[in-house]
């Protein structure tokens, strides 16, 4: 029976790849964002413990409502994903207050979340989220909204006599 694994040894405990002896912190290189892996990815310039991308990325809202992040913050990678949904459910809330507050009904809310690979490090993170919202006003004044209201009730004149008693 013949076993191939990763060249110079044997099998570490990543199935079929071989651990590396010294770590970032032995080799000189500062470990930037701690309990990640020190390994790093074929093709990149350093393992995600030593990112310097990661360890400096940021996240701000660009949207007009009162919500979290209008300043740039850090957040840590393994947070990313909840923090930011989490912010975009602020902004389906404020369109359910929105439409309470002025008469109005959610038609539909929905929340997407984007993910992006980093160019250092190769490590998918969470790059941001957005949310699109669906709300009808009614609007009484509105001479079409009259008219449409006069032919619905010709309509529904009738429709619930009772001749038996």
């Amino acid at each position: 029976m013949s076993m191939i694994g990763a060249i110079g040894g044997g099998y570490g405990m990543f199935g079929g790849y071989a651990a590396s002896s010294t770590s970032a912190a032995e080799a000189g290189k500062p470990i930037l964002n701690p309990n990640e892996s020190t390994q790093k990815a074929p093709g990149k310039t350093s393992s995600p413990a030593e990112c310097e991308t990661c360890k400096n990325r940021k996240y701000q809202d660009g949207s007009d409502e009162m919500v979290s992040f209008k300043s740039a913050q850090h957040i840590d990678p393994a947070a990313a994903g909840t923090r930011v949904r989490g912010h975009e459910a602020e902004h389906v809330s404020n369109a359910y207050k929105e439409a309470a507050q002025n008469n109005g009904k959610v038609l539909q809310a929905s929340v997407s979340i984007k993910t992006a690979v980093c160019p250092e490090c190769g490590r998918v993170y969470v790059s941001g989220g957005t949310t699109a919202t669906k709300i009808k006003y009614e609007n009484e004044e509105n001479p079409y909204q009259k008219a449409r209201k006069s032919m619905d009730r010709q309509g529904l004149v009738g429709n619930n006599v009772d001749l038996a008693g």
